[in-house]
């Protein structure tokens, strides 16, 4: 017989201009739900960490670099992100101003606190993909994990991001030298072709095993320059 903590709890639902989110709680785990399809949870994070991490990597000593993180989601890759004092300005594009909402303050508060509290962060909130086609502002590294990936995209507009196209727009924002990463959920060989397409160097995929299932990956590539 399932017990209270086996249920499903919401805790907010919200209607926006790109339709319902909802925050529950679940076996002890936040979920964030978007027009009912699961988006992520509080479960794990070292996919989304792993994302901060790999772009540092890739930036080889770059001195404060400046990152632009492509989603604020459960709190993960932002709140790892200011736990490192090398990273320079921690600029966060997220379009749910309920997710905003659930961060200050709210129950996401208890992942995101100390790092919206970190005068290097910045919270933008707008669509990435209008943002990146739209913005003068430049970065060092570009993490990205604002869908489950370039193979299976749930919110509307976002394949565009994974074209030809919207990594031409990423690579815009990018300096020279600096790093794209992309969390998806499973590995992709097409979008590293695509990815070598657009124009970036050094492509390459790193495998982060989970619990279940296919590994999340995490598409890194080097802009030219």
């Amino acid at each position: 017989m399932p017990t209270s903590n086996d249920i499903p709890h919401v805790l907010d639902r919200r209607e926006g201009p790109h339709g319902e989110v909802v925050l529950r709680r679940h076996e002890g785990r936040l979920e964030i739900i978007a027009n009912g399809c699961f988006l992520m949870d509080t479960s794990d994070g070292r996919s989304e960490r792993r994302l901060v991490d790999a772009a540092l990597d890739a930036l080889a000593g770059r001195a404060h670099p400046d990152v632009l993180i492509g989603g604020l989601g459960v709190g993960f890759s932002l709140a790892h992100a200011a736990d490192d004092p090398r990273w320079g300005g921690i600029t966060v594009v997220e379009r749910e101003s309920a997710i905003v909402g659930w961060h200050r303050g709210g129950p996401l508060s208890e992942i995101s606190a100390r790092a919206l509290a970190d005068p290097r962060t910045r919270i933008v909130e707008t669509d990435l993909v209008a943002y990146v086609n739209e913005t003068s502002d430049t970065y060092d590294a570009l993490c990205l994990d604002i869908d489950n990936g370039p193979d299976w995209t749930v919110t509307e507009g976002n394949e565009n991001l994974y074209r030809e196209a919207g990594l031409a727009s990423c690579a815009r924002v990018l300096r020279p030298g600096g790093v794209l990463a992309v969390w998806s959920a499973q590995p992709s060989p097409e979008f590293e072709e695509t990815l070598r397409n657009a124009g970036f160097q050094q492509v390459r995929t790193e495998e982060i095993p989970v619990a279940r299932g296919v590994p999340d990956v995490v598409h890194l590539g080097i802009s030219p320059g």
